[in-house]
């Protein structure tokens, strides 16, 4: 790509299918998060998660068909969409989400995955809700519904965010479960998420925005914001941003409105980086619908959010490193 694109287009839409559609079944590499407990567990990826198997580990190949549904729903014309309908007919069956939920059953497994994966499998049963019939979304509700209960289990005792840029990101995981959430109507769960985003978050203010880390791919700052935009009623949101970043229409702290350089793209860690652009692109650009009409703070965003997909959406692919994984952040920017 050679330049970025205020929306999704059809043709950046077929060009992200044609990039998932590569790695979501391409078994190795493979990074596993997977605890041995005795010699007859060290086995493939493949025979431990017969749909999540590829993409170089297990949440990239979760989100990766979260693009594919996406992109699928939102430009079904697509030249890609009969191959994206054959891979889920093929994935979403009924033997194959009860042997990912199983997984699940293992006393080593209680860690797996925490929070990044188990929020993005919610975030891609959210969006086969959304498409006609629901049928997927039928499918894949075992599996949705397991790691749902993994939140309301562990909100409760966790009495400090991860404030990082990272898997690890609560603030990350908190705003995709919302959309989760809302989507299944599940009032209990969307009230633990907003009652824990305020415990966690709700007393904020003038963040310094010490960022970015080498490996980040989220913001910790326009993260945390983003979550709390989900989870806050409007005013309240309106209210606790202005202290949160008091100066941002100025354009301060100037870290959050400068795109991360890439040094290495081959780098696995330093190509989180492009990701981090992309990831602030779409938290600028939802943060901005929430704000007053009158306040000057949209059109500085939206600028920001322009510099940052700028940066980055030209290199979505090329290295497997990137490749396995930021068209999905490409595509919550554009379709924000």
């Amino acid at each position: 790509m050679s330049s970025p694109s205020a929306e999704l287009t059809p043709e950046i839409a077929s060009r992200f299918a044609r990039i998932a559609l590569g790695h979501v079944a391409r078994e190795y590499p493979n990074k596993m998060d997977h605890v041995l407990d005795g010699p007859g567990d060290a086995v493939g990826p493949r025979d431990l998660h017969p749909i999540f198997f590829g993409s170089f580990d297990w949440h990239s190949c979760v989100h990766g068909y979260w693009t594919l549904a996406t992109v699928r729903r939102l430009h079904p014309e697509i030249p890609e969409a009969a191959a994206i309908d054959d891979l889920f007919a093929g994935a979403f069956t009924a033997e194959k989400v009860e042997a990912e939920r199983a997984y699940l059953d293992r006393a080593s497994s209680r860690g797996f995955e925490r929070p990044y994966g188990w929020a993005w499998l919610l975030m891609l049963q959210a969006e086969l809700m959304r498409h006609d019939g629901q049928t997927w979304a039928r499918r894949l509700a075992p599996l949705a519904q397991a790691f749902a209960e993994r939140f309301r289990s562990y909100l409760p005792k966790a009495t400090y965010p991860v404030r990082t840029g990272v898997h690890s990101s609560t603030a990350f995981a908190l705003a995709l479960a919302a959309d989760y959430a809302k989507g299944v109507e599940d009032a209990g769960l969307e009230g633990l998420l907003r009652e824990t985003a305020r415990a966690w978050y709700i007393g904020d203010r003038d963040a310094a925005a010490w960022e970015p880390s080498g490996d980040d791919f989220l913001s910790p700052t326009l993260m945390e914001a983003e979550a709390m935009r989900r989870l806050l009623p409007v005013a309240e949101f309106q209210s606790w941003f202005a202290a949160f970043l008091p100066r941002a229409a100025e354009g301060l702290p100037a870290s959050l409105f400068t795109p991360a350089t890439v040094s290495d793209r081959s780098d696995g860690k330093i190509a989180h980086l492009d990701g981090l652009n992309l990831s602030r692109a779409w938290c600028w650009r939802a943060i901005s619908q929430s704000l007053a009409p009158g306040d000057p703070l949209r059109a500085v965003a939206h600028a920001a959010a322009d510099h940052h997909l700028a940066a980055s959406l030209p290199h979505v692919a090329g290295d497997y490193m990137g490749e396995h994984w930021l068209a999905s952040f490409a595509l919550l920017a554009l379709s924000a």
